[in-house]
């Protein structure tokens, strides 16, 4: 992978939220490696950013390119090969509540055109290895807690080995102890895998605790800034 490329990257770029723009001339790089908050009050656009990345929100000015393809000119029809490089950690788990643990990975593995059986119960094993959670791989959705619910959304983010993994307030429903845990799981993966990481938070004692780049969206605009020190007021 050349690391001297960005994974993500916008230019004079509008974002929009439904039918109004929530953010203008966005300017912004996510390269290989990279762990990279986006950070601002509710409202500001930081949830309206991701989904431009996956391709929901439509990218109507401006430049924007996302694991080589251009979102200006993307054609529906390459909206899941788009997605398959990327994994997705959302607030609120949505896992499928019909389905144990390994049903709701070998779901994802199907829609996303993996067929033989042997190599889809090897790639769930490691990923449920690599987040702690082999031993719960027969367990209802219902029956995890809220931490055990994420670090199973992590491990479906992982499943297609993707460039970044997009995380919308990946923390935002859980208790201090137990987001902890989740944001070692995440910064590990970062490290030890190169994943990049884009991670919304409005909670910035994370992003002083756990360094990465910081970008806030204010005022109907995203730009580079630096995270608070210990110490300093940490709630936006």
């Amino acid at each position: 992978m050349d690391n001297s490329k960005p994974l993500i990257s916008f230019r004079n770029a509008e974002i929009c939220g439904g039918e109004n723009t929530v953010i203008y001339g966005l300017d912004m790089d996510v390269y290989p490696g990279d762990f990279l908050y986006i950070v601002g009050k509710v409202g500001t656009g930081k949830t309206s950013i991701i989904k431009t990345m996956i391709a929901e929100n439509p990218l109507r000015s401006g430049e924007g390119e996302v694991c080589g393809y251009d979102l200006r000119n993307l054609k529906d029809k390459d909206i899941p090969f788009l997605r398959r490089h990327l994994g997705v950690v959302f607030q609120d788990f949505q896992l499928l509540m019909d389905r144990n643990v390994e049903e709701n990975l070998e779901f994802v593995l199907k829609a996303t055109g993996w067929k033989n059986g042997n190599e889809i119960r090897r790639r769930i094993t490691e990923v449920l290895e690599a987040v702690g959670m082999s031993h719960k791989s027969h367990r209802m959705p219902h029956q995890l807690s809220g931490g055990e619910q994420q670090r199973i959304a992590i491990a479906r983010a992982l499943l297609n080995t993707p460039e970044a993994i997009l995380a919308d307030e990946p923390t935002g429903n859980l208790d201090p102890e137990t987001a902890d845990g989740i944001m070692t799981l995440l910064t590990g993966i970062n490290r030890e895998n190169g994943t990049a990481i884009v991670m919304v938070t409005h909670n910035l004692a994370i992003c002083s605790k756990y360094h990465g780049r910081v970008m806030e969206c204010r005022d109907e605009s995203c730009i580079e800034t630096t995270a608070p020190a210990a110490g300093e007021p940490h709630a936006i």
